[in-house]
């Protein structure tokens, strides 16, 4: 029989080992990116990793240590009937956390925390997301570790023993509180001054190392803290110093003088009609105009070669609701949240509808999904657009799309619309057709079952109805003098499986076409390196209206802009610059990537930008 006071020892042991078994199922599953890795570097996130798994097994065994101490005491409570419910259900929960984990990751680059939580209340858009997900295979996987968990706990834990009968029921409650107080030193990590964090568990210069080191469910409930906190990361430098970095780039951002506007015109007339279409996870990689795949975007690439093409352009973050506010309201982005979850802080921000109203335009914003997704409703209601088209002014048959009606479906509401709107019209049109899981109503083009394949050929789609919309808009009278604006709201991990932080997952197209441009312009390349933030002062200053709100945003069009661009990732940013590229990570304080020509100053503006930007978000 087993020793009754040893039953704590063992029980923590468990959830010690299944952590590291999860750890263990999470490399496997990420196999491509652990292939990558030396083996000493595998073995290493398995130790590195212990401090954290050891913290999230305390905060687990505080009530079961809690109740052998009550069970001492209470010779009548049902004792191991707790214990083994609230161990199964514990690992039932445990194990679907981290079985979502290994798909999350795979998708997004970065381990389980709060994100998926801001869908909650778009059940279909997150079904819609999961439904390129191998189901399957993650089924299998939760069985393989719910049922491994199982064996483990009865190969470890075992039923608890009784108490001896000579031993008193006061002595064995105070040797249950002392285990049950020697939990704080591995839930605090350890008996330093800080209590344990990521940082403590990263270890090697290598993005997935790090990430291989944490665990899934502690990262999951430090995100949940960390975000009713929101308080900005330590400064990097003085507020001096960062003014005086980021004035370089955005002057009124920091109340330094802007510079004189002396914009290049390339509009043939004051007051076109403005077609803004925001083209869903348009990644550079697949639009050859721009240096991707030929025969991908045909449609696209035609088009730059009569219009005004920027082929240097990085989003400022990497999800959609971030894209929109970054190109709306020329507004960088946050690493671990968006401003757009809060309302209170989207009401302070110009808005490109906003502004154009002011100026007698007339809006409309049109998407085939529910507006309600991300919070997007409300900055779009914000915003003041007169009209706004979703998912559920869509008759049922045309919601083809598991997010809603795709793109086709989309562009020919528009069409239709646009005959009857009057000008001059700022209209936005959000597309979702190459948005996971990339079912797309047309017969393959690219051959392949692959996640890749899939992908490419939803890219493919929405160009081909791109090209649609635009040969019957060619004969509206409309069209002549309307400026199309083309834009990604992010790039894509595929095709290349880019890491998270890589600059090539952030670069996108940015195209101005139209029948309202010069003829002299058209076929212009703008090789500029700059953001997604900068498209709203560009527009602005092409229509002569005022942009001095757009702290964040510059006219990529006037003489001699300073090529760089800032991003965001989770809890990271970027910059790019002629000279390289860099990565930091905010959890370890240091960079992750950097080619060997970025300088030390591009370093520093990158934390300068964060600095500020963070420090913006959180005044408003």
């Amino acid at each position: 029989m087993k020793n009754r006071f040893a039953f704590q020892p063992r029980y923590f042991l468990f959830w010690l080992l299944f952590f590291e078994l999860g750890r263990g199922f999470f490399l496997s599953y990420q196999h491509v990116a652990a292939a990558k890795l030396p083996s000493a570097t595998l073995l290493a996130t398995f130790w590195y990793g212990l401090r954290l798994d050891a913290s999230a097994t305390a905060y687990i065994c505080l009530l079961p240590f809690l109740l052998l101490m009550l069970g001492s005491l209470l010779p009548r409570l049902p004792l191991r009937g707790l214990l083994a419910g609230y161990s199964a259900t514990m690992g039932v929960l445990l194990a679907v956390l981290m079985t979502a984990d290994l798909e999350l990751y795979r998708s997004w680059g970065f381990r389980l925390d709060d994100t998926p939580l801001q869908y909650l209340n778009s059940p279909q858009e997150m079904a819609a997301s999961a439904g390129s997900a191998p189901l399957g295979l993650l089924l299998a996987a939760l069985l393989a570790l719910g049922g491994a968990g199982w064996l483990l706990y009865k190969g470890v834990v075992g039923r608890l023993a009784p108490l001896p009968a000579w031993f008193g029921r006061g002595r064995a409650a105070l040797a249950c509180l002392l285990y049950l107080a020697l939990l704080v030193v591995p839930l605090r990590g350890g008996t330093q001054q800080i209590p344990i964090n990521q940082s403590d568990v990263y270890f090697s210069r290598t993005a997935f190392a790090n990430h291989a080191a944490l665990n899934a469910p502690w990262n999951l409930m430090s995100a949940l803290v960390l975000r009713n906190e929101e308080h900005p990361p330590q400064p990097f430098m003085a507020d001096s110093t960062a003014r005086r970095l980021v004035a370089g780039l955005y002057p009124l951002a920091v109340g330094a003088p802007e510079a004189p506007d002396s914009t290049t015109s390339i509009l043939a007339e004051a007051r076109p009609n403005v077609l803004f279409i925001i083209l869903e996870s348009f990644t550079s990689k697949l639009v050859g105009s721009v240096g991707g795949e030929k025969g991908v975007t045909p449609v696209l690439d035609s088009l730059a070669r009569t219009g005004v093409l920027f082929d240097n352009i990085y989003a400022a973050g990497d999800r959609s609701q971030k894209g929109l506010v970054s190109l709306l309201s020329g507004y960088p982005n946050q690493p671990t949240t968006s401003i757009i979850k809060f309302p209170r802080k989207t009401e302070q921000l110009p808005h490109l509808c906003r502004s154009l109203a002011a100026a007698g335009y007339r809006s409309h914003y049109y998407y085939g999904g529910e507006l309600a997704f991300a919070n997007m409703k409300s900055y779009l209601q914000t915003a003041g657009y007169e009209h706004l088209t979703e998912r559920a002014d869509f008759a049922q048959a045309d919601q083809n799309s598991k997010w809603g009606a795709h793109d086709g479906v989309l562009f020919d509401r528009m069409l239709a619309d646009l005959r009857q709107q009057p000008t001059p019209f700022f209209v936005t049109a959000f597309t979702l057709s190459s948005h996971e899981p990339f079912d797309v109503p047309m017969k393959t083009h690219f051959s392949g079952a692959d996640e890749v394949s899939q992908f490419r050929n939803s890219v493919y789609y929405t160009d081909q109805e791109l090209g649609r919309f635009l040969r019957a808009a060619r004969r509206e009278p409309w069209y002549a003098h309307t400026l199309l604006v083309l834009v990604a709201d992010h790039g894509h991990i595929q095709p290349g499986n880019s890491a998270n932080q890589s600059p090539d997952k952030f670069r996108i197209p940015l195209l101005l076409a139209g029948g309202a441009l010069r003829p002299e312009v058209r076929g212009r390349l703008v090789h500029t390196i700059a953001s997604q933030t900068d498209v709203a002062a560009t527009l602005l200053r092409q229509l002569h209206l005022p942009a001095t709100p757009y702290v964040w945003s510059r006219d990529l069009l006037a003489p001699h802009p300073r090529p760089f661009a800032y991003y965001c990732f989770n809890n990271g940013f970027g910059a790019v610059s002629p000279l390289g590229s860099l990565a930091f990570d905010n959890v370890g304080r240091a960079v992750w990537d950097r080619t060997p020509t970025a300088p030390d100053w591009q370093l520093y503006l990158g934390q300068a930008m964060q600095q500020l930007t963070l420090e913006d978000f959180a005044r408003k």
